[in-house]
């Protein structure tokens, strides 16, 4: 086997306990990403680049509820039966506070496992229950949906690639998504990587920097900076035009966030599903426009 999918182990003093799980992805002993599960979410940090670097940040000072490489929402909407109607029950999953009114969610991995499917590929896969905040009538939260989280980690020399398909599904309720900017994919680089650290904000139509950055014409967006000892590496996320028309929020100071349902919401009723699908290219060096570009070419032909 080329893979390993172990418990990360913690040194912690006597009688304490951790109040995060990790399981380190190692190919051929080198550490290529750990699968953690926080108070509020699970998420990949760290996020290794084919030389060993980190390049993302799990709990930044500005904003501790951006963990490294995530999926979140901040406006779901539950339509819940009342009398003869409806009554809207609004949560967000993305802030670990309340934000703009709506309480916070957990997403909860009840299931988690992963085979390797070839010497260069490994397979993760998890079953998460995105559950409101404790309140009347719901001691444990709402369950608004169940997800299906499936990510390819394909390790190469000079890239990772982390392809990821979520797919939700209304439990006991019709759901309305958005609109919102803070969907649904996102990525928080490291802190040296930032703009204004010296690092780089690069969609694929050479648009630079937040001001100029997103909107629906781009298909994926990079970061790159530099990462220590006069080194430079990145992530790149890729949206599959397939799942809606892709936009983008993004800040100079380190975030990239892409969905398709900002402008828009997206209903789903009872008993229905949808996919959503990504690409992550984590890689050493400059960014390369023309390796990338058949990356997300590639992404395009996977089967759904």
């Amino acid at each position: 086997m080329s893979f390993t999918f172990d418990d990360d182990a913690l040194v912690l003093p006597q009688g304490a306990w951790a109040r995060t799980h990790r399981r380190m992805l190692r190919w051929q002993g080198r550490e290529i990403a750990g699968l953690t599960q926080g108070d509020l979410r699970p998420y990949l940090f760290p996020v290794y680049s084919p030389r060993g670097f980190a390049v993302t940040t799990e709990r930044p000072a500005d904003h501790p509820h951006h963990n490294s490489l995530w999926i979140a929402a901040d406006h779901v909407v539950c339509r819940v039966p009342a009398g003869d109607g409806f009554e809207d029950y609004a949560y967000n999953f993305y802030v670990d506070d309340v934000f703009q009114g709506r309480a916070p969610g957990r997403q909860v991995q009840e299931r988690v496992e992963g085979r390797e499917i070839s010497s260069d590929v490994f397979r993760i896969e998890q079953q998460i229950a995105w559950r409101g905040p404790a309140e009347w009538a719901a001691s444990h939260g709402r369950q608004a949906m169940a997800e299906t989280r499936v990510t390819d980690v394909t390790v190469a020399a000079s890239h990772h690639l982390l392809d990821v398909r979520s797919t939700l599904t209304p439990c006991a309720f019709d759901l309305v998504l958005g609109p919102t900017r803070h969907a649904y994919f996102n990525y928080r680089v490291a802190e040296s990587m930032r703009v204004m650290s010296g690092g780089s904000l690069r969609d694929d139509g050479d648009r630079c920097n937040a001001s100029s950055v997103g909107g629906v014409s781009a298909r994926y967006v990079t970061y790159a900076g530099p990462v220590g000892g006069g080194n430079v590496a990145g992530v790149c996320l890729m949206l599959h035009p397939g799942d809606g028309d892709p936009s983008w929020f993004t800040a100079d100071w380190g975030v990239v966030t892409g969905g398709s349902f900002r402008s828009r919401e997206r209903s789903l009723a009872k008993g229905e599903s949808v996919t959503f699908r990504a690409r992550y290219v984590v890689f050493d060096g400059e960014p390369d426009a023309a390796a990338l570009a058949v990356a997300y070419r590639e992404f395009l032909a996977l089967p759904i």
